[in-house]
């Protein structure tokens, strides 16, 4: 293990955490790593209900990455089992549920993209479906009993869908319980999830007390804002930046992100130091750094991670060559907009779409860009103060100052 001490790991694993349940009990944790020369066993479950991970999926895992570093070891957990049901946190409906092959297919990708973050050597890569698939009726019985319905309809939302008289069905209350069991079934020392998976979180240390374990700490994460400067990133809102998507779309992506959210992705999306990112944030504060060289510093740091430094070299000057050195006609036509503004208004107010149906159907085609990316959803909202170059098709341009 690298020969930090207990104080000293706490400092860095606090920077950027929102919250850690409790602090006294991962400084005792740490204290007996260090005197004991033994790694601590850190939790991540991830159920693999989508095909590819994001910016937004990344913050947590960079800091397990900060975790492996310190000399402790990642247990993830593939929720094959868990993801048949879903998770029902931030839901209104119950989740179709997937099926094993789709659970299987999404599983395979998740472990080719994880580890463009996560130490290999250093993780301990499971599937809940070894310890949960064998549970009997009589294990479940007593899993179940270790829970009241009226603390499970505490969770937020259960119970917005019960007072919106929305269905609710039994088998979503074995989500938050299966996913528990797992901290009990590697003995977790830290679980770690976004903010809103703390109810999931306090589960697995509630579990862990009831089978006589020591209880896990919980260490949740800020969640990223998407794209759009409002709403979490989400493939699903078209607001999003994948892993694995080409170094010059992830590059052409950040650029186009607002001003006013830099200082987040600074912190969440790169591995950037905390003192030099503050370090950062005060110069462009001050005005001795430009918005957009900071930005450019942004994008070529979060290509690195990804597509290494040459990749991110590579689409730096790619995109110096569209949008400063003049591959865009110089005579373009300029707006400035003084709200924050979506896709669709964009292009039907500057003319490059005939009307919102007009430029839902080029999106849907494929014929709109932004900042030289694909513009996928016609859902897509920009926060200001932004830069923007809108492309339809070869020849129809606009430049877009969002103030």
């Amino acid at each position: 293990m690298q020969k930090l001490s207990a104080e000293e790991q706490m400092a860095l694993i606090k920077e950027n955490t929102a919250e850690i349940i409790s602090e006294a009990e991962l400084m005792d944790k740490l204290k007996r790593s260090v005197a004991e020369n033994k790694p601590l066993r850190c939790k991540l479950g991830i159920d693999p209900s989508a095909p590819d991970l994001h910016l937004g999926h990344a913050v947590v895992l960079h800091k397990l990455k900060q975790f492996q570093d310190l000399g402790h070891l990642v247990v993830l957990i593939i929720g094959d089992f868990t993801g048949r049901i879903g998770d029902p946190t931030g839901r209104s409906e119950t989740r179709k549920q997937l099926s094993e092959e789709e659970v299987q297919a999404n599983a395979r990708t998740y472990q080719e993209q994880i580890f463009h973050i996560l130490d290999r050597d250093k993780t301990e890569l499971v599937f809940n479906s070894q310890w949960l698939a064998p549970l009997t009726f009589s294990d479940i019985i007593k899993l179940a009993s270790t829970y009241t319905v009226a603390r499970m309809m505490e969770r937020e939302d259960f119970a917005r869908r019960y007072r919106e008289n929305l269905p609710i069905s039994i088998h979503e209350f074995f989500y938050p319980l299966m996913q528990g069991y797992d901290s009990v079934a590697i003995r977790a020392d830290i679980e770690f999830g976004a903010t809103e998976q703390k109810f999931n979180l306090l589960m697995g240390r509630h579990l862990q007390r009831e089978y006589g374990q020591e209880p896990q700490v919980a260490l949740t994460m800020p969640i990223l804002v998407g794209l759009d400067g409002e709403q979490k990133m989400s493939k699903s809102l078209g607001n999003y930046i994948g892993i694995t998507e080409p170094p010059g779309e992830i590059y052409g992506k950040v650029m186009s992100i607002a001003d006013e959210i830099m200082g987040e992705y600074f912190r969440l999306a790169t591995r950037l130091p905390a003192q030099e990112v503050e370090t950062i944030l005060r110069d462009l504060q001050s005005g001795r750094l430009h918005p957009r060289d900071a930005k450019m510093r942004l994008a070529r740091e979060i290509v690195t991670i990804y597509h290494g430094a040459a990749a991110a070299r590579e689409a730096e000057e790619q995109f110096r060559q569209v949008f400063q050195r003049g591959e865009i006609p110089e005579d373009i036509p300029a707006f400035t907009f003084k709200a924050p503004s979506g896709i669709v208004y964009l292009l039907a107010t500057t003319g490059l779409a005939s009307s919102n149906s007009d430029a839902r159907r080029l999106i849907q085609q494929g014929g709109v860009r932004v900042n030289g990316e694909k513009i996928e959803s016609a859902e897509l909202k920009f926060k200001h103060p932004a830069e923007l170059v809108l492309q339809v098709g070869k020849r129809k341009y606009a430049r877009i100052t969002l103030v």
